[in-house]
């Protein structure tokens, strides 16, 4: 019986809108199991969900029939939304743009713990440096005017 096998897994990144500390550490927790659920609707598969007040790691599986840039724009808008209805933070938003990075089945572990120990991560480098050191890894070019 013929089958569709795959291993799409991504390691997402996006900050909030102008990189503004907006995510509080009292509903940070909240929200990042929010994510989780907004993904499950979005059909793709939570693994972990991390971040700091300006930006959100996630590391998740997707399905062969997902398109990358869709599913990320839906995630921003439904958090986004659900945000400003259930927090009501003022001017809650995401800054444009995302990085995805897929990742090994083999890697998926070591992403998990990265994700999971951000505040621990962010004592020692800022995102921004995080990013910079992510991009290269990855061998994504970039451009240090866009990182800002």
């Amino acid at each position: 019986m013929p089958a569709t096998y795959t291993s799409l897994h991504y390691h997402l990144v996006f900050s909030t809108k102008n990189r503004e500390p907006m995510i509080s550490d009292r509903w940070r927790s909240q929200f990042h199991e929010q994510l989780s659920t907004l993904v499950k609707e979005l059909q793709g598969l939570p693994l972990a969900i991390g971040g700091m007040s300006d930006h959100v790691h996630l590391l998740l599986g997707l399905k062969a029939a997902h398109c990358l840039a869709d599913f990320i724009r839906d995630l921003k808008k439904e958090s986004t939304h659900w945000v400003m209805v259930t927090l009501e933070p003022p001017d809650f938003g995401w800054h444009e743009g995302y990085t995805a990075i897929s990742i090994s089945p083999m890697a998926l572990e070591a992403v998990r713990a990265h994700i999971l120990n951000q505040e621990a991560h962010h004592r020692q480098r800022t995102h921004r440096e995080e990013l910079v050191e992510m991009l290269i890894q990855a061998g994504i070019p970039f451009n240090e005017r866009h990182l800002d």
